[in-house]
């Protein structure tokens, strides 16, 4: 039988190991020279950081560093050289992208009452001409904005007869529109006389709106019902902060400025527009065409006539439980109507609407004076109106 072939040397094996002297085991043995080989240098130093060209002979490292040195000067230089990069130009185009959301829900206009809370109150103001077309600009872009963002937080499904942007665009889209749109009317404020007083206002009042979403939300979120008073606060501050926004701008830029102080007025004609959009949303067949059979039940809202019924009978859990469920069943909404009409909350809340605009109407007399310059203001607040 053949023995069988002695398996061949491993040039890179690892030699045993052995004492300094060179012995292993008693046995002197010199050590096997490696097949290594050191590479040259000129194999390691990378051909982008040197001179060298193939078959030149190698330069002296203190040559080469130099020639490092130099080669990273030059980039540098020519690098610093170099003209700043500009940002590419926003067009028309890009715009159109960016105001898809707005764009679409501005060509389908409401009742549009902020203009003409603002033609009506310069009557008093006398506002100069062009400062008044960028307030009125300014206004109707905000409000249209707050709609955006106001139809996500809810989950609503049509707006002014009209699926919502965010089920057309999508929610991130609509919301980058919405924000968007905010600081462009930022923007238009600065071509204002009085701008540094103008985006105070500004300020001031975005900050109460969200204040009064905020709080609208939590309640909403949290099944929390809220009291009277702090349901008309959150309403000062959400319904009232573009009304007064408006009327605080006026205010700014008349030449009657410091004569008339007309915020008073509009802070009441907030709480009307509010109270009567809470009544009409559970009662109305034109909001049930705009946005749907009682919606504000169906986002779960705390709404004015809802509050009423709740805290008039807190022993029953039946109301805020439809609440809880954000129900789009119609007859569990109809039941939900039914029962706050039990506890006499619409009629309330057509008192209380009574009420605030029997102020309202003495505020713009004492401000008239008999010169018939608050006719156009009483004639939006009969518009303001729930038995229509």
């Amino acid at each position: 039988m053949s023995m069988p072939a002695e398996n061949p040397t491993n040039p890179n094996a690892i030699p045993q190991r052995s004492s300094s002297t060179g012995f292993v085991n008693g046995v002197n043995h010199q050590p096997s020279k490696s097949v290594l080989r050191p590479l040259p240098e000129e194999s390691w130093i990378s051909q982008k950081h040197t001179s060298m060209t193939p078959g030149s002979p190698p330069q002296p490292a203190a040559d080469r560093v130099n020639g490092l040195k130099s080669s990273h000067s030059k980039k540098k230089s020519q690098s610093e050289s170099l003209p700043p990069r500009r940002m590419g130009e926003w067009s028309p185009a890009k715009e159109k992208v960016i105001l898809g959301p707005y764009d679409y829900l501005s060509a389908h206009p409401g009742k549009d009452i902020r203009s003409a809370l603002i033609n009506a109150f310069d009557q008093f103001l006398r506002v100069p001409p062009m400062s008044l077309a960028i307030i009125t600009k300014v206004v109707g872009m905000l409000h249209t904005s707050s709609l955006l963002i106001d139809d996500v937080q809810d989950s609503s499904q049509l707006r002014r007869g009209i699926p919502v942007a965010h089920n057309i665009f999508g929610t991130a889209q609509t919301i980058n529109s919405a924000n968007y749109v905010y600081f462009l009317a930022l923007k238009e404020l600065q071509k204002l006389e009085n701008r540094d007083e103008a985006m105070d206002i500004f300020t001031n009042e975005l900050l109460h709106l969200h204040r009064g979403q905020g709080m609208d939300l939590y309640w909403r979120d949290t099944l929390t019902c809220p009291t009277e008073d702090d349901y008309l606060e959150m309403v000062q501050n959400k319904t009232g902060g573009l009304f007064r926004l408006a009327v605080k701008l006026m205010q700014a830029e008349s030449p009657e400025r410091g004569h008339l102080d007309c915020v008073p007025l509009v802070n009441l004609m907030g709480l009307i527009f509010q109270i009567c959009d809470d009544y009409l949303n559970l009662s109305s067949g034109l909001y049930t065409q705009n946005k749907g059979f009682c919606e504000d039940l169906t986002e779960g809202k705390f709404s004015f006539p809802v509050i009423h019924s709740i805290r008039s009978n807190q022993g029953n859990l039946e109301l805020i439980n439809i609440l809880k469920q954000k129900t789009q069943d119609e007859d569990v909404k109809r039941y939900a109507v039914k029962y706050m009409e039990s506890t006499g909350s619409f009629e309330y809340s057509k008192k209380v609407i009574r009420e605030l605009k029997i102020k309202a109407v003495q505020l713009i007399q004492e401000m008239d004076g008999g010169t018939g310059k608050g006719d156009a203001i009483k004639k939006i607040l009969d518009r303001m109106d729930v038995d229509q």
